[in-house]
């Protein structure tokens, strides 16, 4: 696929850190990260603006939901990709996210989600729904959450997942009565009060994982000016950024 000069230079900007071996990038929001139905330029169409001269381009090792900003990586080589994708289905890859969440502070304020998931339909959309003991498909899902700052309607959360199953941190939130702001499909609010909602509030903050030369690597990613703005405008003061 050719890019025209400004979808180079727009792939380009997105980066956070590069070396030999890995590309990691701050993905917007809205900017999806495969091809499909709908969907315009995505970021794996964008790696061919780092097309070696034999036109190999680097490869993905990991996804983020469409409407998710934040940190994604990618593996420049063949035998970089296996060692990554290695590391995130060895759970070896720390994924540290932050939330608002509707609702105020979880209770407790600090805790960990453990509920089995499951992919199940509704209204025609693929979701993941909370499975019950003997479900088929069940898969085993565990989050970590720490309340970074609480209002009476919202919440920033810090969240880390230790599996990494579709939409778990939507599901989890939402089956503990705190959907992620601006996130329909699991009952998230786009209107808090008096502040709307742009958009979903979920932001892959950073990223600590093994790298393929050697020793591990940690890239972060600030939260885009949208998740800020609306953080403060909720009285999250501790939002970031």
């Amino acid at each position: 696929m050719t890019l025209v000069p400004q979808e180079i230079a727009y792939a380009r900007g997105l980066v956070i850190a590069e070396d030999a071996q890995l590309i990691a990038f701050n993905k917007p929001a809205g900017l999806a990260v495969q091809g499909g139905s709908g969907v315009g330029r995505s970021l794996e169409d964008l790696l061919a603006a780092f097309a070696k001269s034999n036109g190999k381009r680097p490869r993905l090792v990991h996804r983020l939901d469409r409407d998710t900003s934040g940190v994604i990586v990618a593996a420049r080589t063949k035998p970089a990709a296996a060692f990554l994708s290695e590391a995130f289905a060895g759970r070896d890859a720390k994924k540290t996210y932050l939330a608002i969440v509707c609702g105020g502070a979880p209770d407790p304020r600090d805790g960990e989600i453990a509920l089995p998931l499951k992919k199940a339909a509704r209204r025609g959309l693929d979701v993941m729904e909370i499975a019950q003991p003997g479900d088929r498909g069940a898969l085993p899902a565990q989050t970590r959450y720490r309340t970074l700052s609480a209002a009476p309607e919202a919440a920033l959360l810090e969240l880390q997942p230790e599996t990494g199953r579709m939409h778990q941190l939507r599901a989890h939130l939402a089956a503990i009565g705190r959907p992620i702001a601006g996130d329909g499909k699991y009952g998230g609010l786009y209107r808090l009060g008096g502040t709307e909602i742009p958009g979903l509030m979920l932001h892959a903050a950073a990223l600590d994982l093994p790298h393929p030369g050697g020793g591990r690597v940690h890239v972060a990613a600030p939260p885009p000016p949208a998740f800020v703005e609306t953080s403060r405008s909720l009285g999250l003061e501790a939002a970031p950024g």
